[in-house]
């Protein structure tokens, strides 16, 4: 039984100003929800951790394969007009969040396109949380959209110099799937060993 529903990804409509991006609700299929509630990995640590940190199992494993799967990519592809399928990509989890984590960035040059889906059963934390995308660097208002980090809500973007976003402080649960595609499997390599040394050093000092 698939999880994803890619009718949600080819109905999304997609948007240039202020930068490439899109919006996508119900992805994730209505009769497999309580099942990748069940199955979502029970991660301690605050933070993004790599598929190779967390232990993958039953529908929520599922789940990872076919985002990471060409099928997704195809779609994902042609809502952007960019050939996706070169690119690796890096998968990254988290369900905790610390009040640091969400400051205005635009991610990194090595990154061509990130997605985020959400997992969450509802968001009641006012507008802690809420990813924003922004039109600079420094102000949280005013934005061009607010995201949800509701069940099922994917947002995907193509990352440029202006691709301004961040969210309010939030400490709590957050869950969260993110698939980042880069330039190249160097830059992978790279961000999962930079992860690895970063969680390290949380396991040490609880931060």
């Amino acid at each position: 039984m698939q999880t994803i529903d890619l009718n949600a990804v080819r109905n999304a409509k997609t948007s240039k100003e202020p930068y490439d991006f899109l919006l996508a609700d119900h992805l994730l299929k209505a009769d497999v929800i309580d099942d990748l509630r069940r199955d979502f990995p029970d991660i301690e640590k605050p933070g993004y951790l790599t598929v190779d940190e967390v232990k993958l199992h039953g529908r929520f494993k599922t789940l990872i394969e076919e985002l990471e799967g060409p099928e997704l990519t195809e779609e994902l592809s042609k809502k952007f007009g960019l050939n996706l399928h070169q690119y690796p990509r890096l998968t990254t989890i988290m369900k905790r969040s610390q009040p640091k984590y969400g400051a205005i960035h635009t991610d990194g040059p090595s990154k061509v396109m990130t997605m985020l889906v959400y997992m969450n059963d509802e968001w009641n934390q006012g507008d802690g949380g809420r990813l924003r995308v922004l039109y600079d660097g420094q102000n949280f208002e005013p934005y061009a959209l607010e995201v949800p980090p509701t069940m099922g809500t994917m947002f995907a973007f193509l990352r440029s110099d202006n691709s301004w976003h961040g969210h309010r402080p939030f400490v709590g649960e957050r869950r969260v799937v993110q698939i980042a595609w880069v330039k190249s499997q160097a830059d992978v390599d790279r961000k999962k060993k930079h992860n690895k040394v970063a969680q390290f050093f949380k396991g040490i000092f609880g931060r």
